[in-house]
């Protein structure tokens, strides 16, 4: 079991390469995986933000990352707070991103909420401003 700093330690250096790599860190979010993996996002597989449907293994999560970086690129992602209890880690932040399809930006609010087991991750939870995701989408 890996003790709560060492979880935010991970996760502050994943996503500080995932903001400088500008989601080119695909690998390293994925190293962090369990294989049975659960994420949920506020979007929920939306017609907007379909990659954003439901994941219960890396390979589902490799899938939601490919569809991500297909539709959107990143033009920030900052993280602000990091609170860490037991095996869950919660995540306060901001994130931008221009959609290649409409060239319109979402620049949102971010709450992420992941869950460790044994060192990896085994649940992820974002939240964001989907209402502004969906708008940025729309020709």
């Amino acid at each position: 079991m890996s003790s709560p700093a060492e979880n935010v330690a991970k996760l502050k250096d994943a996503y500080r390469q995932w903001h400088e790599s500008k989601g080119g860190s695909v690998k390293l979010w994925l190293d962090l995986m369990a294989d049975h993996v659960r994420v949920r996002s506020l979007a929920a597989g939306a017609p907007q933000a379909r990659f954003t449907s439901e994941v219960n293994s890396k390979g589902d999560f490799e899938r939601y990352f490919k569809g991500l970086l297909e539709d959107w690129e990143m033009i920030d992602y900052t993280t602000t707070v990091f609170i860490a209890e037991g095996d869950h880690v919660a995540m306060r932040g901001s994130t931008a991103w221009r959609n290649r399809r409409t060239g319109r930006v979402v620049d949102s609010p971010k709450a992420d909420f992941w869950t460790f087991q044994d060192g990896k991750i085994v649940e992820f939870h974002e939240l964001y401003d989907t209402a502004a995701m969906f708008a940025a989408a729309q020709r």
